[in-house]
């Protein structure tokens, strides 16, 4: 007998590396109407603050794209792009894209070469525009300065016992003064979106728990953790918070701690923001089953990242959720909020052949759970 059309909501985040939401939204499309071209599909790619998180946003604000010359973390000269809405004079700014890890040869960088200055450029590009307010996804930095580089870009000083300008990261334990830049605000709303809540300091805080991914050594903490403090020392009480406490202040190698501290920015669950924007509940309830998905699938999938809230608020509002992952781990904690998971390795091929034609094995993937689902 043939199967009943329903209305599917296909609503994944990037593949890592491999796929950016829309693709893989397109790829779970293609996948689901070789078996069931009767369903009504609907594609909302989501994103919870990091790669990926700019395009999300400027397609359903309605942003184009703004050229912008700058230069990467480790100062190398770029050519990239920020978005822009006019209407609302709201400047979209994908800090992975100036000053990612992902921008970089792998391997060749330590984090101590490496700093957010080009971020900083791109930020007075956006104010120069003439943006009122600016959504910064602050996910996927290969840095851990705290923002330091962006501060010297947007025109503060940091300064040792003897006055020399201080203009390396690791260089800040000798930091005793710092002078502020004439105009200190850029834009009258700014929003941190991130996925993490970590403090800037200790063993949850941003060199301990990310800075490993992005190059740190063992041997790197001790001298790591006393730059970042000896910028809080100064920057915190000169600016009248204790932000070095503050959740969010570790995300991004620091660079949370940055933007709250010399911008005034306001952080926000990147996934929360884009929920809101979105209206994602909204099309959850119109669904009968929502399709999601990501590179891996894993515990922390579900502490706070978007597949897992889309997860949860399709469980809140008793809509079936599937689950496509490049690989799966930790399947009996992810389970609890799916009605059911698959992955491309190693239920398809090898996690090699996965990620060299993920397109190819996602879309086999989601062809194999339309085949499966009993709706």
């Amino acid at each position: 007998m043939e199967s009943e059309a329903v209305n599917i909501l296909i609503a994944p985040d990037k593949f890592k590396g491999t796929l950016t939401g829309i693709e893989a939204a397109r790829c779970m499309r293609s996948g689901w109407r070789k078996r069931r071209p009767k369903d009504k599909l609907r594609l909302l790619p989501i994103c919870d603050g990091g790669d990926g998180f700019g395009e999300a946003l400027a397609n359903l604000e309605g942003a184009h794209k703004m050229s912008c010359q700058t230069m990467d973390a480790a100062h190398r000269p770029i050519r990239t792009h920020w978005w822009w809405q006019p209407e609302k004079r709201m400047a979209i700014i994908e800090t992975a894209l100036v000053i990612g890890l992902a921008q970089l040869p792998k391997g060749r960088y330590h984090p101590f070469d490496l700093d957010t200055f080009g971020l900083g450029k791109m930020l007075l590009q956006a104010a120069a525009k003439g943006a009122r307010t600016c959504v910064i996804g602050i996910g996927g930095s290969a840095t851990n300065d705290g923002g330091f580089g962006m501060a010297r870009a947007l025109g503060w000083r940091f300064l040792d016992a003897k006055g020399k300008e201080i203009l390396e990261w690791p260089q800040l334990t000798a930091l005793t003064n710092l002078q502020r830049p004439s105009k200190r605000k850029l834009f009258p709303n700014l929003i941190i979106a991130s996925d993490v809540t970590n403090i800037l300091l200790g063993t949850e805080g941003a060199s301990r728990i990310y800075g490993p991914q992005k190059g740190l050594r063992a041997k790197d903490m001790a001298r790591s953790e006393a730059c970042l403090k000896q910028l809080a020392i100064h920057v915190d009480p000169r600016q009248g918070k204790p932000y070095q406490t503050m959740p969010g202040t570790g995300a991004a190698g620091g660079l949370g701690y940055g933007l709250m501290a010399f911008l005034s920015g306001k952080p926000q669950s990147g996934f929360d923001y884009f929920c809101k924007r979105s209206k994602l509940e909204h099309h959850i309830d119109w669904a009968d089953l929502v399709l999601t998905g990501e590179g891996s699938l894993d515990k922390s999938s579900l502490m706070g990242k978007g597949v897992g809230g889309v997860a949860l608020k399709s469980q809140e509002r008793n809509t079936p959720c599937i689950g496509l992952g490049g690989m799966i781990k930790h399947k009996k904690i992810i389970n609890q909020l799916f009605q059911n998971t698959y992955a491309i390795a190693p239920e398809l091929t090898d996690a090699e052949n996965a990620q060299a034609n993920a397109a190819k094995w996602l879309t086999l993937l989601a062809t194999k759970a339309s085949s499966d689902i009993q709706l």
